[in-house]
């Protein structure tokens, strides 16, 4: 069954966050960690892992390992796959004609089945308890519908586990907040973040839908289509929204929602 799901940040600032509104960020990070520590597993989405134009990812891999932190940042660590959970993703997936495929890397299973990670996910999971996880990708050349519906298939596979599964989005937001920034200080990006807080504020991830292309495509986010997902997941669970908060230290904002049954 699914006890909660989550949207977190995978920017640097929250592990040593130096402004007030960061720190706030980071307490709330504490806060999901916390209220999803009895989970058995998490299920876990990160648009920096494998990138794939027009397919949903499904890692099998059996261990997943640290390797690729955010400028310098180093967070070690291993993880193990809750390979049954991914295999029934995988398959409802594929049997509800969604373009999802499976991955794995150099042996099938054992020690030699493993899977990189980056700071998408480690950074997530620094707040988590440690715990197996199923990896997913997203795609953002797949119809918004395609999102939505995945995370539906999502949702009907963790309700009907046995497992107690938390469902985690990691997500950053709009990449143009500063001049200084490497993608220069777009007003999208502020416009495309405040939207955003209001609708996870007030639990109407319905509304992500009627968020104009161009609005996404300008604002330089990496966090629209892990939330069509998770709205998705939503819409077959539904969950009140406990906590939000949003900071932008630098050219990027990064956010935390915590919903719980």
């Amino acid at each position: 069954m699914l006890i909660g799901a989550a949207m977190m940040p995978h920017g640097n600032p929250v592990l040593e966050p130096e402004d007030e509104e960061t720190k706030r960020l980071a307490e709330v990070l504490g806060k999901i960690g916390r209220a999803l520590s009895d989970a058995d597993a998490y299920v876990l989405i990160s648009p920096h892992n494998v990138r794939m134009s027009d397919h949903l990812g499904v890692v099998m891999a059996e261990h997943l390992v640290s390797w690729l932190g955010f400028e310098g940042k180093e967070l070690p660590g291993e993880w193990r796959t809750e390979k049954e959970l991914a295999r029934k993703i995988y398959e409802s997936a594929k049997s509800a004609g969604l373009p999802v495929v499976d991955m794995n890397f150099a042996a099938l299973s054992g020690d030699y089945s493993r899977w990189p990670l980056s700071w998408g996910e480690l950074i997530p999971l620094h707040f988590l308890e440690k715990k197996p996880l199923v990896l997913l990708t997203p795609a953002r050349n797949v119809p918004r519908e395609v999102l939505v519906r995945f995370g539906e298939v999502i949702g009907d596979v963790i309700e009907w586990s046995e497992k107690r599964v938390a469902f985690i989005a990691s997500a950053d937001h709009g990449h143009g907040h500063s001049e200084e920034g490497p993608y220069g200080k777009v007003k999208e990006s502020e416009e495309y973040d405040r939207l955003v807080m209001e609708i996870i504020s007030e639990n109407r991830l319905e509304k992500l839908m009627e968020i104009p292309k161009e609005l996404v495509r300008k604002a330089l986010v990496d966090s629209y289509w892990q939330l069509l997902v998770l709205h998705g997941l939503l819409k077959r669970v539904p969950m009140g929204v406990r906590e939000t908060s949003y900071a932008c230290p630098t050219y990027f904002g990064m956010a935390g929602a915590l919903w719980v049954r």
